[in-house]
């Protein structure tokens, strides 16, 4: 019966292996000690990395290990942090089942093991079994075609994701993936190989060959020993064995939703932000318990500050449900009941464990109640879709200890932005940046935040005057570090997307370029400068000039980024919403929802229909209105649900209705050519296009007019005929490989008689240099056809470097190939050979010994 529990995978897992003579070794810590290793581990291998590269020797015989290993994937590169709860595929905590043979066996029994232990021990239908190779690997496709019986229509060749590296250098090879098909009311058919079903067709199994080496110029080289690595995901089988497509439906997380569910009050189903919160704390109560319990302790720095965004991001979900009452303490203990037995150091730590989170609970707790007032109101008086300044984020990190990425999710989860650079900005630069400015200009320096509150109060709200003039007479009212206020402003602050002016502030005493303009507060322009000349004092008149080239490529994306939207709803579906987006002067990016790729067809004809829209030249009106008007109107309104009474619409032509603070053409035609330039995935459900107008259209196509002059100049034709010339050249190339494969083993044939003719008692041993690995294999083959020909060996030094050596012999000669060279391969530093008695073929990487080796093999020969 197949395995209907975690605890029984692990042991069904374990047997497994064990039965086929792998030494069963406990999971390794979560935090890894190799100099190579990331953050955390995060892979099954991650404990072997020692015997994978030769730095120590394999402590098992023989040398083969089966594993149960904790992982960790949050921070650093492979950091799966912002999808949990959201994503029912992700997860920062996993169990990872992994075999592993360290120079021993290879591609044939690990294949044949895996199918064996997917059919038989997890009785998984095969029908619904698709697998992946590497592009190149022709050995894996036929293991699994004529060794276990796929059929090959559900093999199918990837590039890239079917090739393992573990970094530049280093022991790198082809994979193969085993996938499970969730069926057609999940996701289009086509196989893995189809992006568009990844849903469909999830990755349960991936066999790793690491054969080569890489050098440090690229050069792929084999490895002497060959080692398999192999990770399937526990979570991964439970769910395909629960028939479901996430991964919250294994057994262990499906306890721990239960025990979130208990403790908040809230129940699966009741709401969105109440689903992601149940599963997100299920998914971190694993985190955070395992971390602790292999020593990393919650801090500011390095792999404790993740394990404390991880305990923070648990807690406030649970406070945005409305629960004040402490939610970690029992999830903590579930989990170590859960898992105590396959993880015996969680139950010895559990008095270690459970305080720590706890005393973090309790005390971010007491932030939240501070900060997250002051938060939510900050949000409240930004426009739709608006940026939180990063002075207000700094202040509520610096004065209330409220961390930045909660700030961020809070403002994420209603629809902000956070202006992350001011954020940055304000931690690392204010004193040296406000100490440089008093130096340049002579400028006042204080407390910046204070000195905004104090101007926002004795001034009122910066007026903005940028929608209808570029230059605007004002007042300066404030300096304070690099940043200047006035009384009225052209520059538009960055919200909504759109980035902030640029331009300058010219006073009687001085001229200041302003690089940057943010909300300091909301309602108060914040002019980022620096010093071009002289001095600039409060008090003083002040001419505001905007960069006009700047504003008007900015305003035409910005516009353009509306009727996108509309196009994108035309021809993809209603389904389509805004999740974000920039607004800059070079291009404009737009993420939206939405579940598969949008095809080059579909491209095409969104910008089909958004070009004749901007060609129709509709006048575009921009206004203030009551929200119920606007709703009347059908303005869409995708950045979250609380608005002012008063809201400004945004109608762009026939068909665009939405609200928008931001600076917009008057008319259509006004946006000028728009062309699509990337599309792709940027989340589960969620896609990134990129954009250009104006003359980034017309700037693109000239550089591609470029590349297709250049090409055609290169290839000795037109424009018009580079195809069928590109196409021409390729069947050459292609004729001329063909040729040069007949020509070499003809002179392979020719070579093989003349070798034949100086055999020793029928044996040939001989040194070829300058060939490739194939062809040496090649020449032992033919002169294995000679007459009279016992055994061959041949070897030399190939192109590209290293040693080859083959030897075959004559069926009923009584030799043993392998044997031969078995000798001779060491000796060049290498080895290798195969199990087929008749032909051996071994490496190295040792030439200088070459003959040594060579003189080796011809006495193995002779005393055979």
């Amino acid at each position: 019966m197949a395995p209907r529990t975690s605890a029984e995978l692990r042991r069904a897992w374990t047997d497994f292996f064990v039965a086929r003579q792998h030494t069963s070794v406990p999971s390794g810590s979560l935090v890894p000690t190799h100099p190579s290793a990331p953050m955390f581990t995060n892979s099954g291998m991650m404990p072997f990395v020692p015997y994978f590269l030769g730095e120590e020797a394999v402590p098992y015989d023989p040398p083969r290990a089966v594993s149960v290993q904790r992982c960790v994937r949050a921070g650093g590169k492979h950091n799966d942090l912002d999808a949990i709860g959201r994503s029912p595929r992700h997860l920062s905590f996993f169990e990872m089942l992994g075999n592993f043979s360290f120079g021993d066996y290879f591609k044939a029994d690990a294949i044949t093991w895996a199918w064996e232990f997917v059919t038989d021990v997890l009785e998984l239908d095969p029908e619904r079994l698709w697998v992946t190779v590497h592009e190149s690997d022709d050995e894996a496709e036929e293991l699994w075609a004529d060794g276990v019986g796929v059929p090959r229509a559900r093999i199918q060749r990837l590039g890239k994701d079917n090739f393992w590296e573990m970094g530049d250098t280093g022991p790198c090879g082809p994979s193969s993936e085993i996938f499970w098909d969730y069926g057609p009311e999940v996701g289009p058919e086509g196989g893995p190989a189809n992006p568009a079903a990844e849903n469909r067709y999830v990755e349960i199994w991936n066999l790793v060959f690491p054969q080569y080496l890489r050098g440090p110029d690229g050069h792929l080289s084999d490895l002497p020993r060959k080692n398999i690595d192999t990770g399937a995901g526990l979570e991964r089988i439970m769910a395909v064995l629960a028939g479901s497509p996430s991964l919250y439906a294994s057994d262990t997380l499906t306890e721990l939703v239960d025990e979130a569910q208990s403790v908040t009050g809230h129940r699966l189903g009741e709401s969105d932000l109440g689903d992601i919160a149940l599963r997100l704390m299920a998914d971190h109560a694993r985190t955070m318990t395992f971390l602790v319990a292999d020593g990393v302790i919650p801090s500011n720095e390095d792999r404790g500050y993740v394990l404390r965004r991880v305990i923070r991001r648990a807690i406030r979900f649970a406070y945005l449900l409305g629960v004040e009452r402490p939610v970690l303490p029992a999830l903590v203990e579930r989990t170590i009941d859960l898992m105590g037995d396959a993880y015996p150091t969680v139950v010895d730590g559990r008095d270690l464990v459970v305080p720590i989170i706890t005393r973090e609970e309790d005390s971010f707790r007491r932030t939240l109640a501070s900060g997250s007032q002051i938060l939510d109101t900050q949000l409240d008086k930004l426009q739709p879709g608006g940026t939180l300044p990063g002075t207000v984020a700094f202040q509520l990190h610096d004065t209330y200890g409220f961390p930045f990425e909660v700030t961020q999710e809070t403002a994420e989860l209603r629809g902000f932005d956070v202006d992350v650079a001011g954020f940055e900005s304000a931690m690392d630069d204010q004193r040296a940046r406000a100490r440089a400015a008093s130096k340049a200009g002579g400028v006042a320096t204080g407390d910046e935040v204070d000195e905004q509150q104090r101007l926002l109060a004795e001034h009122g709200p910066t007026v903005f005057t940028g929608r209808d003039e570029y230059e605007t007479k004002a007042t300066v009212i404030g300096i304070v570090g690099d940043g200047l206020y006035l009384d009225r402003t052209p520059f538009y602050a960055e919200s909504g997307g759109q980035v902030g002016d640029t331009g300058h502030i010219i006073t009687p005493t001085g001229i200041v370029d302003v690089v940057d303009t943010t909300y300091g507060l909301p309602g108060l322009h914040r002019h980022t400068f620096t010093v071009r000349e002289g001095t600039v004092e409060v008090g003083q008149q002040a001419d505001a000039r905007i960069d006009g080239d700047r504003r008007d490529a900015i305003r035409r994306n910005h516009t353009g980024t509306h009727i996108l939207h509309w196009a994108l709803r035309e021809v993809l579906g209603s389904h389509v919403k805004q999740q974000g987006s920039l607004v800059a002067p070079d291009r404009l990016r737009f993420d939206f929802s939405h579940f598969e790729p949008v095809t080059a067809d579909q491209i095409r004809q969104i910008e089909d229909l958004a070009n004749h829209e901007i060609l129709d030249n509709a006048p575009v009106r921009h206004f203030e209105t009551t929200m119920n008007e606007a709703r009347e109107l059908g303005a869409i309104a995708f950045f979250g649900d609380k608005y002012g009474e008063i809201v400004r619409v945004l109608e762009a032509g026939r068909h665009s209705v939405e609200l928008c603070g931001g600076t917009h053409v008057r008319r259509l035609g006004d946006i000028g050519p728009l062309k699509v330039v990337t599309e792709g995935s940027i989340g589960s459900n969620l896609r990134r296009l990129e954009a250009v107008t104006g003359m980034g259209p017309i700037d693109r196509l000239r550089q591609q007019d470029d590349l297709v002059a250049r090409a055609a100049d290169a290839l000795g034709t037109t424009a018009d005929d580079l195809p069928s010339a590109a196409e021409k050249l390729r069947s050459e190339l292609k004729a001329a490989r063909d040729e040069i494969k007949v020509l070499r083993r003809q002179a392979a044939g020719s070579r093989a008689v003349d070798l034949a003719a100086h055999a020793t008692d029928g044996v040939v041993v001989a040194r070829v240099d300058g060939t490739t690995r194939d062809e040496v294999r090649e020449l032992a083959l033919a002169v294995r056809q000679q007459p009279g020909i016992r055994a061959v060996v041949i070897g030399g030094e190939p192109e590209g470097g290293g040693v080859a050596l083959v030897a075959a012999v004559a069926k009923g000669s009584g030799l043993d190939a392998k044997s031969l060279i078995a000798d001779a391969a060491r000796t060049v530093g290498g080895g290798g050979g195969g199990k087929n008695p008749e032909l051996a073929v071994a490496g190295g990487r040792d030439a200088s010994r070459l003959d040594e080796a060579l003189d080796q093999a011809r006495a193995a020969a002779g005393a055979a």
